[in-house]
């Protein structure tokens, strides 16, 4: 038989042995359960923050490339625009300067009965309807006598000397010259009279004529 021991049960713990918890220790469990604890809303909302600044800067760029593309593509529909309109136009004075071409041996026939006095009756009416149509096609004629001679609208076919001309002067219109805006399609081709060899200009005979100039 097992004596028992006064005043001590089983389930009694030893002196010295405590359930409470020192501030201390509560201290370094807060701070533990701190630092194992999950980030806050603010955290969150900062990674969220820097991922829509993120597709919000690639968006931008892509944008900035597509309206570039667009600038660009726009810049080359304008040139061939131009380019076309140009070689329509080119084209087009072509087709009316050929066509033109073509009507100035009828011109030249209409012009010398004209001169003759044999531009009457029904003729003249159609020669005149001629004629306006190729000038309302941009046909101009050109050439008249007592100008300067201009080799690049001129063709001498006939050369002579003249006292009264201080240049190079066409004094008879034997073809007129025709042209379509700035472009001569034939050159009014003249006789020309040069100034007689030796002649003196006409300020240098002047001046011979009043006994030249006075002495002081």
């Amino acid at each position: 038989m097992t004596e028992e021991t006064p005043g001590f049960e089983e389930n009694e713990k030893p002196e010295g042995t405590s359930d409470a918890t020192t501030p201390d220790d509560a201290a370094k469990a807060a701070g533990a359960a701190d630092k194992a604890a999950p980030a806050g809303p603010a955290a969150g909302e900062d990674l969220v923050e820097v991922g829509l600044q993120a597709q919000l800067d690639q968006a931008q760029a892509a944008l900035g490339e597509r309206t570039a593309d667009l600038q660009r593509l726009q810049a080359e529909y304008q040139n061939y625009r131009r380019r076309v309109e140009r070689d329509r136009v080119a084209v087009k004075e072509v087709a009316v300067a050929n066509l033109l071409s073509e009507l100035l041996p009828t011109l030249d026939d209409i012009g010398r009965a004209r001169d003759h006095g044999e531009l009457v009756g029904g003729f003249k009416s159609v020669a005149e309807s001629l004629e306006t149509v190729a000038a309302k096609m941009g046909l101009q004629q050109f050439g008249k006598e007592g100008e300067p001679f201009d080799p690049l609208v001129h063709e001498a076919l006939m050369h002579s000397y003249a006292p009264d001309v201080t240049e190079t002067t066409c004094v008879q219109i034997l073809q007129p010259g025709y042209r379509i805006g700035e472009r001569t399609i034939r050159p009014a081709r003249v006789a020309v009279a040069e100034p007689q060899p030796g002649a003196s200009p006409k300020g240098e005979e002047s001046d011979e004529e009043s006994g030249g100039p006075e002495e002081g």
